[in-house]
């Protein structure tokens, strides 16, 4: 998980409403986080526009946020020209 991904999940965050203690890596993102299903696309959608990649949010799983940037990381890499896809 690279820093730079953490912080600009922590921006999309923060752009949310999540208070910005409640924002760690360890954080889940219905358990701690609170974000419902609309939320959760909100998410998505600004690491669409902010990395050029897609994710989609699995409705029972319950990501920590170091989940969510290790997933990033593995789909922007995927994304580059000459590397093998990812399963994300």
């Amino acid at each position: 998980m690279s820093t730079q991904t953490m912080s600009t999940l922590r921006l999309i965050l923060l752009d949310l409403g999540i208070p910005e203690d409640c924002v760690s890596e360890r954080a889940l993102l219905r358990t701690d986080l609170k974000l419902d299903s609309t939320e959760t696309v909100e998410v998505a959608l600004e690491i669409k526009r902010r990395f050029g990649i897609s994710l989609t949010f699995e409705s029972r799983s319950d990501l920590s946020l170091a989940d969510v940037c290790t997933l990033i990381d593995q789909a922007v890499r995927a994304a580059k020209p000459g590397v093998a896809d990812v399963a994300v």
